[in-house]
């Protein structure tokens, strides 16, 4: 009688794959050739399972639903929330999930159609109204860049760890007066979510270095602040000589703030952003700021959902991706 074993090692894969494979274990990724090779082995070798599994129903098609709480013009201005979005949607796609977008109507939302969900994928910051709200439609929920509790599945960028990276490259080139330009986000209109970057930049250069109170700017995460901050920050008279920005749509406004005064990157002040969109590499100079992986966000927020939803988990994960400080041509040494 054939074993998985036998299959496994006959198909040139693991054998955790052809367990899988036997049991349609839909957060399997593998290619639909891998997959058929596999089933067409087994049939061949007459292994048993095979047989079994025939007359077991095909499992339906999931229908997840996939909340956002910003606006397509909010989007169009911070890129980073439409990139994890095509990233959930992508994997969606790999799936073979039905994805169904939910959309916010006054302190409510609605979906537009009245079928039940299998679950529920939701990118960006929630009061816990909104969560209350979320388990109404179902108990299946993974949340996309923001984790307000350790009883729900989240998947969150370490943006300490990249902001302490950030600090130290700026430092490593002898600049000691850093400044941050960021931005504040709220849920309910007036309810501040905390943002790790800030925090991070004031622990770290209070125990580690020189922090000034003066050298924080925080609007929004756009381009047009940027520019707008960037602007009054050039008033202060021994100003800031390398700043962090909170997004690269904001370090583009910056820049082009610094370049209508005059002032030289790197060569006078030194520019770090947030997020590697695409148009950052292609600036002159090119930005050097932290790849934040949005691709991998919304596989990995599907990947606990159908944990939930198929391992029948009810442990909350949290799962913090990791980043990448990308150095080009924006920040150099102090020159004093």
């Amino acid at each position: 009688m054939a074993t998985l074993k036998d299959i496994a090692t006959r198909a040139g894969v693991s054998l955790a794959t052809v367990s899988r494979v036997l049991n349609d274990d839909v957060s399997l990724s593998v290619t639909t050739e891998t997959r058929d090779r596999v089933m067409t082995i087994a049939k061949e070798m007459n292994y048993q399972g095979v047989r079994r599994k025939a007359t077991v129903k095909k499992s339906k098609t999931l229908r997840v639903g996939l909340v956002y709480w910003y606006s397509e013009e909010q989007e169009l201005e911070d890129p980073y929330y439409l990139s994890v979005r095509l990233g959930v949607e992508r994997a969606c796609v790999d799936r073979s999930i039905n994805l169904v977008k939910l959309y916010k109507n006054q302190d409510t939302f609605r979906v537009r159609n009245d079928a039940a969900l299998d679950g529920i994928i939701a990118v960006g910051k929630f009061s816990v109204e909104d969560l209350d709200e979320f388990k109404k439609w179902t108990d299946k929920l993974v949340l996309v860049d923001f984790t307000p509790s350790d009883q729900v599945d989240s998947v969150v960028v370490d943006f300490r760890k990249a902001m302490i990276d950030v600090l130290r490259h700026l430092i490593d080139l002898g600049h000691e007066r850093i400044g941050y330009i960021g931005g504040h986000e709220y849920v309910h209109g007036d309810e501040l979510i905390k943002d790790e970057r800030e925090v991070t930049f004031y622990e770290y250069l209070s125990l580690y270095h020189t922090f000034d109170p003066a050298f924080i700017w925080t609007g929004k995460f756009t381009a047009e602040d940027g520019y707008a901050m960037m602007k009054e920050a050039l008033k202060l008279k021994n100003g800031p000589s390398a700043f962090i920005m909170g997004s690269d749509s904001m370090a583009i406004g910056a820049m082009r703030a610094l370049h209508e005064k005059g002032v030289r990157v790197p060569e006078q002040v030194s520019i770090v952003g947030f997020n590697d969109i695409e148009m950052s590499r292609y600036l002159q100079p090119s930005l050097t700021t932290i790849q934040v992986h949005t691709e991998y966000m919304g596989e990995a927020a599907i990947d606990l959902l159908l944990e939930q939803i198929n391992l029948k988990r009810t442990i909350a994960k949290k799962v913090v991706l990791p980043t990448s400080l990308l150095v080009r041509e924006s920040s150099g040494p102090y020159t004093g």
